[in-house]
């Protein structure tokens, strides 16, 4: 299973280990990830969700981008379906 995160990329930084080494690390906004949509295996033939970050204008995405969000689903940039694992 992949595991990853949605976000903007803010920059990079860096912490202090104990011994006082200086370690890079990436600083990273994440969320609200809104749920866009929820795949069923019935109608998909998989399970999974679909979440979206980031706010985009109404003229950034295409006409089927703009059928898929609409309505209370507020306009994103970025899009990411991930598949659910049944245990």
């Amino acid at each position: 299973m992949a595991v990853g995160i949605l976000g903007t990329k803010l920059g990079m930084t860096q912490i202090f280990n104990e011994a006082g080494r200086a370690i890079p690390v990436t600083v990273v906004q994440a969320g609200p990830c809104p749920v866009t949509q929820i795949k069923t295996q019935q109608t998909d033939g998989y399970t999974a969700i679909q979440v979206g970050f980031g706010d985009a204008t109404e003229k950034a995405l295409t006409r089927p981008e703009l059928g898929h969000l609409r309505n209370p689903v507020p306009l994103l940039s970025a899009i990411s379906t991930s598949i659910v694992l049944q245990m």
